[in-house]
């Protein structure tokens, strides 16, 4: 991987545990990523239209299903990521879910798009996974183990959200040529519009929530598009079964983050993984 694309994808691994730990600290399910993602679609609609303008690109009539799919996906994920914060830990549902999704990337990269990443890229995608089980699934941190259940399972279905919105937005911004940029805005106004009709029916406390923490949802509603477009422009210039292990160091951040700030324990466990990522994530670079 050449150390653009490593840098962008670094630099988004930074940025994404940030916004994971803002939504943490929320306690709803699909009223609050609604609000994420119609911040979202506020900021990155007018950007995309000017840039749109300001270099004479024509819209292509394949951006409407390219968008409308990654939608889907993107939906499914927030709202099953935002479930599995209300019943389990940040440093078990993280993890699972950010580790388990380029394992399947890779695997399905190199299935069905024939890429060929090499011995010491591969090691370095297994040395990744290997360290977010570390940090994953140690002892139980906190809470009985019907709850630590149910972190690991929505954590690996978060795991599988991921692995097909990744394979689908590199097939998008590559084979369909899609402008990354462009793409993102559209899937989050996409995003917003599929989720308006539960979270603005009567008494959904849509409105209440936005009042309560509209910090919280503004965090996220920037963050998160800075983060996955640096991904996407990552994808442009390496196979993705590099970019999508690569940009999980942010599960090292993320760990952290929930021992300093949430309190969580097992520090010499999270230090541990923490090694082993950072060791694979050489390994990619090296490849």
């Amino acid at each position: 991987m050449n150390g653009t694309a490593l840098g962008l994808v670094l630099l988004a691994a930074v940025v994404h545990a940030g916004w994971n730990l803002a939504a943490k600290r929320v306690d709803a399910g699909a009223g609050f990523v609604f609000l994420y993602y119609t911040v979202s679609a506020v900021v990155c609609v007018p950007i995309a239209v000017v840039t749109l303008v300001a270099q004479h690109q024509r819209p292509q009539w394949i951006w409407l299903p390219a968008a409308v799919l990654t939608a889907v996906f993107h939906v499914a994920y927030g709202v099953v990521l935002q479930r599995g914060y209300r019943v389990g830990d940040l440093s078990v549902v993280y993890p699972l879910a950010r580790g388990s999704g380029p394992l399947l990337s890779v695997v399905a990269a190199v299935v069905l798009f024939g890429e060929r990443p090499g011995w010491l890229g591969l090691t370095g995608a297994l040395l990744v996974v290997a360290g977010v089980l570390v940090i994953g699934l140690g002892p139980r941190s906190a809470g009985d183990a019907r709850a630590r259940r149910a972190g690991v399972f929505y954590g690996l279905l978060t795991g599988a959200t991921i692995a097909a919105y990744t394979l689908w937005d590199d097939h998008a911004v590559n084979a369909l040529a899609v402008p990354p940029l462009i793409y993102f805005a559209s899937g989050a106004l996409l995003q917003s519009v599929l989720l308006a009709p539960a979270a603005c029916r009567p008494g959904s406390g849509t409105g209440a929530l936005w009042r309560a923490h509209w910090r919280e949802a503004v965090v996220v509603g920037v963050l998160s598009p800075v983060a996955y477009v640096l991904v996407l422009y990552a994808m442009r210039m390496a196979p993705v079964s590099l970019v999508a292990p690569a940009r999980e160091v942010s599960i090292v951040l993320g760990g952290i983050a929930a021992w300093l700030l949430l309190d969580e324990p097992n520090p010499a466990r999270r230090l541990a993984g923490s090694v082993v990522v950072l060791a694979g994530i050489a390994a990619i670079a090296a490849s």
